[in-house]
């Protein structure tokens, strides 16, 4: 059973011409939908599936700025704020909660590293301090583990995966926007250099800028368009329990997150445990992400699955400018690690004693797209006029969804960035910079 996303209904009609296509039904690309249609800008929805179903919905739920990347920290305090406000504007609860976030560790060298984040904490103004082990060890009593020590994040927080997406797109209908799910985008149409239209399966729409947020599904949709974007989907495993005790909000440990959600079950995982699996994109882009991937060599594990054979990264994807490719895969739902759920349960009922018997609603999998130095791209593609893009979040897109699409937003209509987007431009990935990997 794969995670369902609230459900929101189709209009009925698709536009003859928009100002703004977004291609994505995504949190990135709902969230700029909603800040593009909030500006007064036509604007049209298109999703190939439906509204959240891929990635938006399997994450963790989590919205933090706690162990940021530098680079994107500006952005992390944007997208705070603008969670903020979030409820209020729509009307609809998207599970947004200031709950605060625990980190624990027995590694001294994890700990280290946290303590060494602090002067970024201090200079973002981010409240977060650190925990001596008796701090730590009460806030997660683990049996198996003895805490040196942790840090608390406690201005940080959640929001609900199944409403976020969903949420902001009912946000982007209530000022002009339409959705079109079960709509593929099939391709661009381009004239003199510049973007005109869309192709999609239900007809054309004239336009004069188009975001691609298109997730694991952006490379392969801009390639046949001329635009390069070293992309990298890992598969990652995450489950759902039922309903439970409560024994914490939001916590980690270097074997087990748990995010408490609104009906009282949690969603677990093991952060950095996730599949690189072969493919013929991969391949393509092997120099690119090589520095990444020997830094985490240790927890990326490498393998061959069905991603080679179908999906965004397949052979066929790559060898073939199919325009269907988009309609013969609505929803990318690959299967959950068995192992790994049950290496998840394992951990999580040793930490706690008191979630014995915890019972598991369902697992899934999902495939995090990453780029070589797992900070996202938003910008301009360079390559087309009009055409812009927002991807690659490297596991980061869900908490900080609503900073992308309000900068995204920004940059095609052409006003002030609130943050410096210098960061997030595609050209960093292909103009021969050396990468510099972030957290992920």
């Amino acid at each position: 059973m794969s995670p369902v996303a609230d459900r929101i209904p189709s209009d009925d009609r698709l536009p003859e011409a928009v100002d703004v296509v977004v291609i994505g039904g995504g949190i990135v690309g709902s969230a700029a939908a909603y800040y593009l249609a909030k500006r007064g800008l036509s604007v049209a929805l298109l999703e190939k599936g439906y509204v959240g179903c891929e990635q938006s919905s399997r994450n963790w739920g989590w919205c933090r700025q706690q162990n940021r990347d530098p680079r994107e920290m500006p952005l992390s305090v944007l997208a705070m704020n603008l969670w903020d406000q979030l409820a209020a504007e729509i009307g609809r609860d998207l599970g947004f909660r200031r709950s605060g976030l625990v980190y624990t560790t027995d590694d001294p060298a994890v700990l280290a590293g946290w303590e060494s984040w602090l002067p970024v904490a201090r200079e973002f103004g981010v409240n977060t301090r650190m925990l001596n082990a008796a701090e730590a060890t009460d806030r997660i009593p683990a049996t198996r583990r003895t805490w040196i020590g942790g840090i608390h994040s406690i201005d940080d927080g959640k929001a609900e995966p199944a409403l976020a997406a969903p949420g902001l797109a009912f946000g982007a209908r209530q000022h002009g926007a339409t959705i079109h799910q079960g709509c593929a985008a099939r391709r661009l149409e381009t004239s003199n250099g510049r973007i005109v239209g869309v192709h999609t399966e239900q007809g054309y729409i004239r336009t004069d800028a188009v975001l691609c947020a298109a997730g694991a599904w952006a490379s392969r949709f801009l390639r046949p368009h001329g635009v390069s974007f070293p992309q990298a989907a890992v598969r990652q495993t995450a489950l759902r329990t039922k309903p439970t005790v409560n024994v914490g909000e939001v916590l980690y440990s270097s074997d087990f997150a748990m995010t408490r959600r609104l009906d009282g079950s949690y969603t677990l995982a093991i952060s950095g445990r996730a599949t690189l699996e072969l493919t013929p994109q991969g391949i393509r882009y092997a120099r690119e992400f090589m520095p990444q991937f020997i830094q985490r060599l240790k927890a990326v594990q490498m393998g061959v699955g069905a991603s080679f054979f179908s999906g965004p990264e397949s052979l066929s994807a790559l060898l073939t400018d199919n325009d269907r490719l988009f309609e013969q895969n609505r929803v990318l739902d690959p299967k959950p690690s068995a192992k790994m759920v049950r290496n998840i349960m394992a951990n999580v009922t040793a930490a706690f004693p008191q979630l014995a018997g915890l019972e598991i609603d369902h697992a899934w999998g999902a495939f995090v797209d990453c780029t070589p130095d797992a900070v996202p791209v938003i910008s301009a593609t360079g390559t087309i006029d009009g055409v812009f893009l927002a991807a690659g979040c490297s596991g980061h897109g869900f908490g900080v969804g609503p900073g992308i699409g309000y900068l995204a937003a920004q940059l095609i209509t052409g006003d002030t960035p609130s943050v410096d987007p210098t960061h997030f431009k595609l050209a960093r990935l292909t103009d021969g910079s050396k990468v510099k990997v972030g957290s992920l």
